[in-house]
């Protein structure tokens, strides 16, 4: 449950080393934020779209691809977004996926001054159904916590499945994110559990009239993880934040519809850059 008292065996492997991220392009700039599982390359064949405009740093979440060793105790996204925060360049617009999207709202609810702008895509506030609250099944994410136990890459494929279910391109698109993300170091057996923790259990509905910087939501219709019906109750939550909905996407647009995803990502960037030199 989300409420019981958690006893953290694994030491905090925290090295003297930093956390690592890449760097492609030049302008101004967006910071990439992966989801569950996955790690930076998830977006190594989207990056091109932007990078002759932005300059674009993808940064592994601690306990996943070159930040594997990394893994803070307790694993809460209060703790990730605390580990990512000094990496960011300053007066960036942090772009967050699925889970990076919590991070990436917990960052610019605590550090505006950081932050020029939000970007969140396929994400919400709490990923876990609730009381008049659509999201995804609580018995589907106990589901995945039984099987990460038996066998990682098997869960991994079955998510991958869910999250591009939907999409025209969900054959493709499954197999370009899993050969991206194969070229990164394997995640932390902790961070994955403490991952799905994080999507059973993270709400952060109440901190959303904290976040003054302009916003972007982006999502997928066809998305079963963030369902639509849910985008009301954030809006509600959040009037302030632009939304768009790419009618043929699911989980992941950036790899089925990368040209749409990337031509909405330059306007809502230009355009805060724009405002941020008047």
């Amino acid at each position: 449950s989300c409420n019981s008292l958690r006893m953290y065996t694994v030491k905090d492997l925290h090295t003297n080393t930093p956390l690592v991220t890449r760097t492609l392009g030049t302008g101004k700039d967006l910071v990439f934020i992966h989801g569950w599982g996955m790690n930076s390359g998830a977006f190594t064949s989207f990056i091109p779209y932007l990078s002759a405009d932005f300059r674009i740093t993808t940064i592994d979440l601690p306990g996943f691809g070159e930040n594997a060793a990394h893994v803070p105790t307790p694993y809460t996204v209060a703790n990730l977004s605390e580990m990512v925060a000094p990496l960011m360049p300053p007066q960036s617009i942090v772009v967050g996926w699925s889970l990076g999207g919590l991070v990436a709202q917990k960052l610019a609810a605590q550090r505006p001054n950081l932050l020029a702008g939000l970007v969140t895509i396929a994400s919400t506030p709490r990923f876990v159904a609730g009381p008049c609250w659509p999201g995804i099944a609580a018995d589907l994410l106990n589901m995945f916590k039984q099987q990460l136990e038996k066998n990682f890459s098997k869960t991994l494929e079955r998510f991958l499945a869910i999250q591009a279910m939907g999409s025209d391109t969900a054959k493709q698109d499954i197999k370009a994110i899993r050969e991206q993300i194969t070229e990164f170091p394997s995640p932390s057996e902790e961070a994955l559990k403490e991952g799905l923790h994080i999507l059973s259990c993270e709400d952060l509905r109440s901190e959303l009239k904290r976040i003054i910087v302009p916003t972007l939501r982006l999502y997928g219709r066809l998305d079963s993880l963030v369902p639509t019906s849910g985008i009301d109750r954030i809006c509600e939550l959040h009037p302030q934040a632009d939304t768009v909905v790419l009618p043929h996407a699911s989980h992941a647009p950036f790899i089925s519809h990368p040209q749409q995803t990337a031509d909405i990502l330059y306007s809502f960037a230009t355009n805060v850059y724009k405002q941020e030199a008047s």
